[in-house]
């Protein structure tokens, strides 16, 4: 019999560790390359990456559903390989495709999966989690017979039976409606503050934007960047200062070419961006040099980079980080 691996309480904040890890798949192809992650506990994670990116596969790992080349796991201490029944049962995991048990009822289905990880019956847990999921009064119904979106919300609800300290939501918000979106996000939340971990994957970045503490992004199996939501939005965020001008211009002058202005098409809107990073924006000189042309504005505006911008930035160009050692996590 295998010995536990599980970590001692108090052994870091940690409740995944992935050190290393990397899969390369029978036709050559590596859809991750040796990658570093804690997953804080307690903490919302949000994922971000391009189709193909090896989201789905790093998440495939962690969950024990396929096995790394190299590299080692552990979920709430235990390792994925070892101790995987221990390991796995601290997991729940929403996938992106919608196969489930179509002959079973909602109930019934949500009940065998709470079963099949040891956990004894608990028919008041199970009513909360259908109530939460607006699934209560399709209890009784055959998956066969719900619609995409209500088949989406069966495949939560089981994910949830168990109980799980770890929840993987893979593409949660694909295919479905605002009100499931809603009410999803509503229990991730109530999840989060009664202590569970999420790890979502998302092309909805507006969404990771309101709702995780960090992102990572990962790019053709590597991790490039692992940052505080906060942290990534002031440092790799551009702010721009947007100038409506008394008079249209027809073009910027010559004297400000080398300041970074756009002009919009109508003459009417300078626009200025510049680096939230630098002590002197540069905003000051600018407006002075604008007196000095005889360029006058009657409103000004300021906004600043969307997470959406700034992952578009980071894809694009994976040398455009905070500092090259923001994913990499100690030993």
């Amino acid at each position: 019999m295998l010995t536990s691996t599980r970590q001692a309480p108090g052994a870091g904040d940690a409740i995944v560790r992935v050190r290393g890890v990397s899969k390369t798949y029978a036709g050559g192809f590596q859809a991750l390359k040796r990658v570093d992650l804690d997953i804080h506990r307690g903490e919302i994670l949000a994922l971000l990456g391009p189709n193909g990116a090896g989201k789905t596969t790093l998440i495939s790992i962690i969950c024990g559903m396929t096995n790394a080349t190299e590299g080692t796991v552990t979920a709430d201490g235990f390792d994925t390989v070892r101790d995987y029944r221990a390991a796995r049962s601290a997991i729940g995991l929403v996938p992106q495709e919608l196969h489930t048990d179509s002959f079973e009822t909602v109930w019934a289905t949500v009940s065998f999966s709470r079963g099949l990880f040891g956990k004894a019956p608990d028919p008041a847990y199970i009513e909360k989690v259908l109530r939460d999921l607006s699934l209560w009064d399709k209890r009784d119904t055959k998956i066969l017979a719900l619609s995409g979106g209500m088949k989406r919300r069966v495949l939560i609800a089981k994910a949830l039976s168990h109980e799980p300290k770890i929840l993987f939501l893979d593409e949660p918000s694909a295919g479905v409606d605002v009100e499931l979106r809603h009410d999803m996000w509503r229990m991730v939340r109530a999840l989060r503050q009664a202590g569970t971990t999420i790890i979502l994957t998302t092309h909805y970045i507006e969404e990771a934007e309101d709702m995780a503490d960090r992102i990572g992004v990962i790019r053709q199996g590597e991790l490039i960047l692992v940052e505080e939501k906060t942290t990534l939005m002031r440092q790799l965020g551009q702010k721009q200062l947007a100038l409506t001008l008394q008079q249209p211009l027809a073009a910027v002058p010559e004297n400000l070419a080398h300041w970074p202005l756009t002009l919009s098409s109508d003459g009417l809107t300078l626009t200025y961006s510049f680096d939230v990073q630098k002590d002197d924006t540069g905003i000051a000189e600018l407006l002075a040099a604008l007196g000095a042309q005889g360029i006058h504005f009657k409103d000004l505006r300021s906004s600043e980079s969307s997470l959406e911008e700034i992952f578009v930035g980071l894809v694009n160009d994976p040398s455009r980080r905070i500092n090259p050692a923001a994913a990499k996590v100690p030993a």
